[in-house]
C-alpha cells in the first residue's frame, strides 16, 4: 500500500527529534533551550513507544509512554523552579555560571 504509515517512518521522526534534542542539549548555554532539548528527546522516546505498540500489538508500550509524559511534566516543573531560583539570584540563566546554587 502506498503512502502507508509504517514503523520506520515512526523510527526516522523519533531519531530527527532525539537528534535534534541532542543538540540542543549540547550545544545550548542558556537554561530554558537545554529544557527543550531535554523535552524534545523525551518526546522523541514517546514516537517511538507507540510506534512500537502500533506495531507490535500490545499496550505494554502505551503505557510506558504515558509514564514518560508524567516524567516530562515533573522534569519541567522541577527544572523550572530551579531556574526561577537561578534566575532570581543572577538575573541570567547562562548554565555556565550555575554554580551560584550550591549550599
Amino acid at each position: 500500500m502506498i503512502g502507508a504509515i509504517g514503523i520506520y517512518h515512526f523510527l526516522g521522526l523519533g531519531a530527527a527529534l532525539f537528534a535534534i534534542g541532542l543538540v540542543g542539549v549540547i550545544t545550548r548555554r542558556n537554561a530554558i533551550g537545554v529544557l527543550i532539548g531535554v523535552e524534545l528527546i523525551l518526546n522523541a522516546c514517546n514516537i517511538n513507544l507507540i510506534g512500537f505498540s502500533r506495531y507490535g500489538g500490545d499496550l505494554d508500550a502505551q503505557i510506558f509512554a504515558i509514564f514518560v509524559i508524567v516524567l516530562a511534566a515533573a522534569e519541567a516543573a522541577v527544572a523550572l523552579a530551579i531556574i526561577l531560583q537561578f534566575f532570581d539570584k543572577t538575573s541570567d540563566v547562562d548554565v555556565d555560571r550555575a554554580t551560584i546554587l550550591r549550599g
